[in-house]
């Protein structure tokens, strides 16, 4: 498992209170010195006086000495060893369980009200991040609504995506003024029944709760929620007094005023955000509770949730070896040193050299083990590796994880069309981190069969290629092999009507069709970016164009 190790990280033990272990060993030790030293002095006496023995032997009180701080030194490293330190943080993958959950972001102009310091929307960005921390594992998708709904990502484990969007959520996002929950409601439930997985749903609505439509709408779209088993859990902000709305021009912030002029006063109402609540037989959590997070999280512990892999994982990296090692180093010195001189040692180390080869055999026995396949594929020898693998499914191990490697090691061996149908295969019977590394991979041996192959079949290579990378790009964003490799398929045979996407992105798995040098006509990794990037942009900015049109929000009241 690849990872780093940041700077700097704090110092923690797995199990502290054997650090005592650290201090009362080493102190036993010394004492158990001493008292041979004095044991030792006592039986010399016999023999002859102090001075005496300082002529005869003069360096025994030295060694002796030496020999207690090595032993002292190398039981306290053994006991700190024993309490587990850890330091640095190592990142990696691992597993959790969640559910499937929608968040609806009112993204209305009362949401910039003050009252609910440093303001209503803020504080809203706050809980999200909170909730997000809480629920590693599940898939969130984010929606921001005002007079209409938006979705701004689809259901996703993609920490970086969601807190991408979190960060630019403002009124301007929507384009169309007002507030209506419904539609919100509405989309939402629509969003998590399309989606697919054993977990179940939840739909969180967080909003000032001035909206301007008829409750009936709102109470309908939430009996709906209900009705096809969506948990709806509504979250209030604000206060009751209310606040008025500061909307900046540009380095000038002044008050919001209505049509006729007067200064708008945006006040908290929970009424609607509990009616819609009670409709689905759900929970409401009113502005002034405190912790909203941990109280949402609270009202969804009953729902069913699914395993998925998260994509990293922040951990104390074990560093026990650290102090291990110079304790045995110490022990093993003094060990040689207790080995006597001569004739004696001569013979010792014969028969411990006859000990030792004796011994050889049944060593290289216990450790000899097959080579490890990663290892084998890092030193390039790939036609080593598909043999290694293919033993391994032979002998009964079916995971999707060696079936995985057995596809990628295949690519390697540009044995395409098999890598490409073991990889579909993975695909379709796995999840989480796995499904995504054989869907990318399954698309790079499309790829690289459609570029192999000039004949009729390079189409059909190439449009499979772009149905696998629009599939990924739909599920995360921002990766970009996915994206560089999507534009090759495009560029090399373009389909009869545009495409393209978005989505999440994390994995590992080495891509070798990453740009290279090009000729006179190619794209290199920035310009491909660039070119989808535009494209969103101007999506984006056709569809604000179209909201911002001809729009009046209900009564003309645009916040």
């Amino acid at each position: 498992m690849m990872s780093f190790v940041e700077n700097l990280p704090p110092l923690v033990f797995d199990v502290p209170w054997l650090l005592l272990a650290a201090l009362i060993l080493p102190a036993l030790v010394w004492q158990l010195r001493c008292w041979q030293s004095r044991e030792r002095a006592r039986r010399l006496a016999r023999f002859a006086d102090v001075a005496t023995l300082a002529r005869v032997v003069p360096t025994a009180d030295r060694s002796e000495q030496r020999r207690t701080v090595r032993l002292v030194i190398a039981v306290a490293l053994a006991g700190v060893a024993l309490a587990g330190p850890r330091w640095g943080l190592a990142r990696g993958p691992t597993t959790g369980r969640g559910i499937d959950m929608a968040i609806a972001l009112d993204a209305s102009l009362s949401m910039m009200a003050p009252d609910d310091r440093p303001s209503r929307l803020e504080r809203m960005k706050q809980e999200v991040r909170r909730l997000r921390a809480m629920s590693q594992a599940d898939r969130v998708a984010l929606i921001a609504f005002a007079g209409r709904s938006y979705i701004l990502t689809p259901l996703t484990g993609d920490d970086g995506a969601l807190e991408l969007f979190l960060d630019n959520l403002d009124p301007g996002v929507v384009g169309q003024a007002g507030s209506s929950m419904s539609r919100a409601i509405r989309q939402g439930t629509e969003l998590l029944l399309a989606s697919d997985g054993s977990a179940d749903r939840a739909l969180v609505v967080m909003s000032d709760g001035e909206s301007f439509e008829p409750p009936e709408e709102l109470e309908a779209a939430a009996l709906e929620a209900g009705e096809r088993g969506i948990a709806l859990v509504t979250v209030g902000f604000g206060t009751t007094a209310g606040s008025t709305i500061p909307v900046r021009d540009g380095s000038v912030v002044r008050e919001k005023r209505d049509e006729a002029g007067n200064v708008v006063v945006t006040r908290y109402t929970p009424d609607l955000l509990e009616k819609a609540a009670t409709a689905a037989r759900g929970t409401f959590i009113p502005a002034e509770a405190s912790d909203k997070a941990t109280r949402i999280r609270g009202a969804l512990r009953t729902l069913r949730t699914a395993r998925r892999a998260i994509e990293t994982r922040d951990d104390h990296v074990p560093r026990f070896l650290w102090c291990l090692v110079p304790a045995l180093l110490l022990l093993g010195w003094d060990t040689l040193r207790l080995l006597p001189r001569g004739p004696r040692r001569a013979g010792r180390r014969a028969r411990a050299t006859v000990t030792a080869a004796a011994a050889a055999p049944l060593i290289t026995l216990s450790c000899s083990r097959p080579p490890d396949p990663a290892v084998l594929f890092a030193e390039g020898r790939v036609a080593e590796v598909v043999a290694a693998y293919r033993d391994m499914i032979a002998q009964g191990d079916t995971t999707a994880r060696t079936a995985y490697n057995l596809g990628s090691a295949l690519i390697g061996a540009d044995s395409l069309p098999e890598a490409s149908e073991r990889l579909e295969m993975v695909r379709q019977a796995s999840e989480g981190e796995t499904q995504f590394r054989a869907r990318f991979n399954a698309g790079l041996a499309a790829l690289r069969m459609g570029r192999a192959d000039p004949g009729e079949e390079s189409a059909r290579h190439f449009a499979a290629a772009r149905a696998a990378y629009r599939a990924l790009l739909t599920d995360r964003a921002g990766y970009l092999d996915a994206q560089w490799n999507y534009e090759l398929a495009l560029r090399k045979n373009p389909p009869p009507s545009g495409g393209g996407g978005g989505g999440g992105g994390g994995g590992n798995q080495q891509n070798d069709e990453r740009p290279q040098p090009q000729g006179q006509g190619g794209l290199d990794q920035r310009q491909a970016e660039a070119l989808l990037n535009s494209a969103a942009r101007e999506e984006r900015d056709v569809q604000g164009r179209r909201q911002r049109q001809g729009r009046t929000p209900p009564g003309g009241k645009d916040w």
